[in-house]
């Protein structure tokens, strides 16, 4: 399973539908709440560039935030990213 971070604020209703997309697909994440904690936020904004959340990072490549996330899914890209496409599509 690849190394998923997302970080993101508790408070956040994308942060929350970003992670519960996740949690569908079975995906364990890191969770980097932002929220209350500035060294942290600075940490995202450094490696993204983005002072939003959710920003969400698959195997250190980052992925963007919620929206993207969904686009990804809508794609059919999110299961090759996360390393599920040929285990599931074998699956009946």
């Amino acid at each position: 399973m690849p190394e998923v971070v997302v970080y993101m604020k508790r408070t956040c209703l994308y942060s929350r539908q970003a992670m519960d997309l996740l949690n569908e697909k079975n995906c364990e994440f890191q969770k980097v709440d932002v929220g209350a904690d500035e060294a942290r936020h600075e940490e995202m904004m450094r490696r993204c560039g983005s002072q939003t959340v959710p920003q969400i990072f698959i195997e250190g490549r980052h992925i963007g935030g919620c929206d993207d996330l969904f686009d990804l899914e809508a794609r059919g890209e999110l299961d090759a990213l996360l390393g599920r496409a040929a285990r599931d599509s074998a699956a009946p």
